[in-house]
């Protein structure tokens, strides 16, 4: 952790530093911090965005996506210009315009249980963005193995949902105590098929920095072991209790 913040810094995070439960120790944390962002889309963008304007030092960005027409509805971190780019390329140039001081990795790269424990490795958490159940299984059950919290969410029409996944503290649900499967292709339709509201996205990869800030700094009460669910058709946003399953083979006592 640096040892005093600049005269940059005290200006850049001036309305941080005021609040009495971040202050200079806590900012010096974020930017000591390092987060593993997996996805540069719908729920990257505003994700990357918020943490690397918020100081957090050290931000990895992986995605083996370019960028496409069809994501600049929702995908905000990139431009007309970017389309047929990297999708980790074009976010790490925009991170750098919005503060060239924090260091950015990008990995072009597609998650799979294969990568994802080394992937992890020195990052003190995890975003999980990605839109497919295959990598967000794999995402939480390394996240879980290497006692590294996680913060998810999901997206559908004009829907979210979002949770932070701690179950190594033998307090709280993981993902399989909710879904022990990922649930048949039919039910969950991709983005593609059913569509979605851009700006639910924004609300949704809010949140998602906000629950990250607050795990990095230690402040508040934490979502692990709840799910909340956003509707923007109705305006409401439901907090709803998810038990640990005893029977849980990830958590459970006898995995």
């Amino acid at each position: 952790m640096p040892d005093a913040l600049d005269d940059r810094a005290f200006r850049r995070y001036a309305r941080h530093l005021i609040l009495d439960e971040v202050g200079e120790d806590g900012q010096a944390k974020l930017l000591a911090s390092r987060v593993l962002i997996i996805g540069a889309g719908g729920l990257g963008s505003p994700v990357a965005l918020y943490l690397a304007a918020a100081g957090v030092g050290h931000l990895t960005l992986v995605d083996d996506d370019v960028v496409d027409d069809t994501n600049l509805q929702r995908q905000i971190i990139h431009s007309d210009a970017a389309i047929g780019r990297a999708k980790v390329e074009s976010a790490a140039e925009t991170l750098a315009r919005l503060d060239p001081q924090i260091k950015v990795t990008a990995k072009k790269l597609r998650v799979d249980a294969a990568n994802i424990g080394a992937l992890i490795a020195g990052h003190d958490l995890v975003i999980d963005g990605s839109d497919n159940f295959d990598t967000r299984y794999a995402v939480h059950d390394a996240c879980y193995r290497a006692r590294v919290p996680l913060v998810s969410a999901s997206l559908l029409r004009f829907e979210a949902q979002l949770s932070t996944y701690k179950a190594y503290d033998g307090k709280t649900a993981c993902l399989r105590c909710l879904h022990p499967e990922k649930p048949p292709p039919d039910l969950i339709p991709r983005c593609e098929e059913a569509g979605i509201l851009g700006a639910v996205a924004g609300v949704a990869g809010s949140l998602q920095a906000t629950e990250a800030l607050k795990e990095l700094l230690g402040l508040g009460k934490s979502l692990a072991g709840s799910v909340l669910i956003y509707d923007a058709l109705d305006t409401t946003f439901r907090r709803i209790a998810v038990p640990k399953d005893p029977h849980c083979k990830l958590c459970g006592p006898t995995p």
